[in-house]
């Protein structure tokens, strides 16, 4: 299954990143590293058309499952990552197609945060936003970092979002 990871974080190097390295590495993935395009917010006169967003798209078309990952900010996705969202708007309205074209993909969530548990508002978002696109929504999977060393669940974390994934193809076919 070719599967495309999209990051949104104001950190880089940070926590989901190495969270998100983990998964690539052990999937083949490939990931897109939001703060490395030139996205505009939403906008309902879409000036913005001629960002990097629809050019994204288009690219990650090529994909059969999308990983969304994002660290948890105020029980919410990344703003990086929020931006990303609202423009999924377009795929609705000025880009029908493009949208229509999504249909059916796999979605999942690859998220770290100093709780403990992820809080089930985050998850929210990512499923009901799938649902409307008529995407299949397989899950979250959660690093809580609380220590430095927390950091060494980062590898399991991202096995068992693997394992998922595979567990969800396998169903599917």
């Amino acid at each position: 299954m070719k599967t495309a990871v999209i990051l949104g974080t104001s950190k880089s190097d940070g926590n989901t990143r190495k969270l998100v390295d983990d998964f690539v590495t052990l999937s083949d993935a490939l990931l897109f590293d939001l703060t490395n395009y030139d996205i505009s917010f939403y906008d309902y006169s879409h000036n913005n058309r001629n960002d990097d967003f629809l050019p994204l798209i288009k690219e990650l078309l090529e994909f059969d499952h999308l990983v969304f990952a994002s660290p948890v900010y105020w029980y919410s996705m990344s703003a990086q990552l929020k931006v990303f969202f609202d423009r999924l708007s377009d795929l609705l309205t000025i880009e029908k197609e493009l949208g229509r074209s999504m249909k059916g993909k796999s979605v999942s969530v690859l998220s770290s945060g100093f709780n403990k548990n992820c809080p089930s508002c985050f998850v929210a978002p990512f499923e009901l936003t799938a649902n409307h696109m008529q995407l299949q929504f397989i899950g979250n999977e959660y690093l809580s970092v609380q220590m430095e060393n927390d950091l060494q669940n980062s590898m399991t974390i991202a096995k068992q979002a693997l394992n998922r994934l595979k567990a969800t193809q396998y169903q599917t076919t």
